[in-house]
């Protein structure tokens, strides 16, 4: 088996790119193990992926379904987040998250809305030792659908980074298209460097860098799934409430944590509830470390330990 001194490669998973970067004497096979975590993982939380966990209870007709442990970890994790933000975060929202599709512009109809919310909530999930299913609420035909894509990037980010760590690994970055998880430094010892992008702005536009060692940076913005039309934009953060693109100040939420599932649940909430309100949610979080908020305004906010945030022209 033949070792080498860094791997990195970059391929389209969880309908992003995904890119892995390895330092330090590993097998060579390493990186494409991670990558089939990450394929793994994906085919048991994607609501698309026929036969995955999600799509079996999402099919199940309110019906108890067997499930992957991992697959509980993520629904609990989602629950969890729930009840921290009164409700703002909802897993149980995929038939409406379904309605919409930003790659074709498609707004839902009002009428397929509403439906879709009467379909039931966050309240219904039920979740067992190795079952989950959520019943069709009194006076509706159908019972709500799990998305776990505001959660579980985060959560296979994670996983992977542990993996790693199993395996040896003294020094790796982990970059599934924004959550980020970092194993140890980069190879000449010092931190890894994490670019923010600028929101609205080009791919290679960024607004400062955060510096990461075993830490996770996990960024959420209204501007990386979004269409304009007659003058509205609509983008893919939806208001549980109403089943529409939520409206607060936040446009961008970075956040530094020590694990990305903890990282990409807050993130979320940030841009659902917005600035006043965010940093009650990220004060009862064990495991946060920092938090850069974007407004509307253009006004940059910081919350707990962000010093090793910096503009991007510090080298």
């Amino acid at each position: 088996m033949q070792k080498a001194e860094s791997l990195s490669d970059t391929r389209l998973l969880l309908d992003t790119y995904c890119t892995i970067i390895i330092h330090g004497d590993v097998d060579s096979e390493l990186l494409d193990e991670a990558f089939a975590l990450c394929a793994e993982l994906e085919a048991l939380f994607s609501i698309t992926i026929e036969g995955s966990d999600v799509w079996r209870i999402n099919h199940a007709g309110g019906e108890p379904v067997r499930v992957d442990s991992r697959t509980i970890e993520v629904v609990k994790a989602g629950l969890e987040f729930s009840r921290l933000s009164d409700g703002a975060f909802d897993i149980a929202i995929g038939r409406v998250t379904r309605l919409w599709d930003f790659s074709m512009q498609v707004i839902p109809d009002d009428t397929d809305i509403s439906a879709a919310l009467s379909a039931g909530s966050i309240r219904d999930v039920r979740v067992s030792e190795n079952t989950v299913w959520i019943p069709e609420p009194d006076g509706s035909e159908i019972a709500a659908w799990l998305d776990l894509g505001a959660i579980a990037k985060g959560f296979i980010a994670d996983e992977i980074a542990a993996f790693l760590t199993l395996r040896g690994v003294s020094g790796a970055m982990i970059d599934l298209g924004g959550d980020v998880a970092t194993v140890g430094n980069r190879y000449d010892g010092n931190p890894w460097r994490i670019a923010l992008r600028k929101p609205y702005g080009a791919m290679d536009e960024w607004v400062g860098v955060a510096q990461a060692s075993g830490v996770a940076i996990v960024s959420s913005g209204i501007y990386e799934r979004q269409f304009e039309k007659d003058g509205v934009i609509y983008h893919h953060i939806l208001d549980s409430l109403t089943g529409m693109p939520v409206q607060t100040d936040v446009v961008s939420a970075v956040i530094i944590s020590e694990s990305a599932t903890v990282g990409e649940g807050l993130s979320t909430i940030a841009v659902l509830v917005g600035s006043e309100r965010a940093a009650e949610y990220f004060e009862k979080v064990s495991g946060f470390i920092g938090a850069v908020l974007i407004l509307e305004s253009g006004e940059m906010l910081k919350f707990g330990d962000v010093d090793f945030i910096h503009p991007i022209n510090e080298r």
